[in-house]
């Protein structure tokens, strides 16, 4: 079986590629990458020059994991990164090939989840693109089609490793830093995290497997188990304090989760005249994570995420481990919130 492998180095590509390895002579796998390293890799600019000569051939299979998932991007930065990229890559498949279009749980956007009408019901701009990118291979590709939806993506389930600290890690820094004072959103509110591990698990099992009919979609999410806000901070901060506890440092204290409306309405006219330059960057980051912690309910998953809260603690610990001195800061406290 010949598969085409995109974003091999990412956090969700590089896992794929690792379990597609155990599979040894029955797959034939190139992986794409921007900056290949092995082998096994070769170099593309997605979207940004022609495919090279050698991808130019029938694949039984390409997964498509290549993307940016970087919450901040502009409408041409989105547009560069993620469409253009998979307008690319479907050049490469044919009606006989199995197409595993990587995308996301909050493809589907929400009402009033985002302040910048440009973007409509979706969040940020890397949302939006991911939404664009699915009606691509939707209405674009004549072959079998599956589409993988993971939620915020964390460490394996095992010991909670991941390829790279990025997206929701940003959160965990922040609020064991304290440069973030607190959480927006609701305390009751929904948080879908998935293991990296079980995603590229979905991911391989659909490209070895036999191809959909038409057009299949697989959600990854822990459905009617899945964390409330209010728990994800108390896990964070349970967990931070154990591994502080083990290496005789104080604890940090548990950030209060306040609500949107208190934040805009309250706290932030108030706080923004007096606020230094890394506070500022603090609101910014703050803001980035508000609609992901106002969630009115869980998904449907057709993939069940089991135990979320050991899955968040061994990845909360793991990042621990690798970041030991951010993980030992001892936090300063913004006084308008702790009064």
């Amino acid at each position: 079986m010949k598969i085409l492998l995109t974003g091999s180095g990412g956090v969700v590509g590089s896992e794929v590629l690792a379990q597609l390895a155990e599979f040894g002579e029955k797959t034939e796998v190139t992986a794409v990458t921007r900056r290949p390293s092995r082998p096994e890799e070769t170099g593309w600019v997605l979207g940004a020059e022609p495919a090279p000569a050698e991808l130019r051939q029938h694949w039984d299979v390409v997964i498509h994991s290549a993307a940016s998932t970087r919450w901040t991007m502009t409408k041409d930065e989105a547009i560069a990164a993620n469409v253009r990229t998979t307008e690319a890559v479907l050049e490469l498949a044919d009606a006989d090939t199995h197409v595993v279009h990587i995308s996301t749980a909050y493809v589907d956007g929400q009402e009033g989840a985002t302040r910048d009408p440009e973007y409509g019901r979706y969040r940020n701009g890397y949302e939006w693109s991911k939404a664009e990118s699915e009606n691509l291979v939707r209405t674009r590709h004549p072959g079998p089609l599956t589409i993988v939806r993971p939620p915020l993506v964390f460490g394996r389930s095992t010991d909670g490793a991941i390829a790279r600290l990025s997206g929701p890690y940003a959160m965990v820094q922040s609020l064991v830093s304290g440069l973030a004072p607190a959480l927006v959103g609701d305390p009751d509110g929904f948080i879908e995290i998935s293991p990296v591990d079980q995603v590229a698990e979905v991911i391989v099992a659909a490209a070895l497997g036999a191809p959909p009919a038409g057009q299949a979609v697989e959600t990854i999410a822990a459905g009617e188990d899945c964390l409330r806000v209010s728990d994800m901070v108390a896990v964070i901060t349970r967990t931070i304090n154990e591994w502080r506890d083990e290496r005789g440092i104080a604890p940090i204290p548990l950030a209060p989760v306040i609500p949107a409306a208190h934040w805009h309405g309250f706290f932030l006219p108030l706080s923004t005249p007096h606020l230094s330059d890394v506070q500022q960057r603090a609101v910014q980051l703050l803001s980035m994570f508000e609609s992901y912690t106002s969630i009115p309910a869980p998904f449907e998953p057709t993939q069940k995420v089991g135990d979320p809260a050991a899955l968040l603690a061994r990845s909360v610990r793991w990042w621990a481990d690798a970041k030991p001195r951010h993980a030992k800061r001892l936090p300063e406290p913004w006084n308008l919130i702790a009064a």
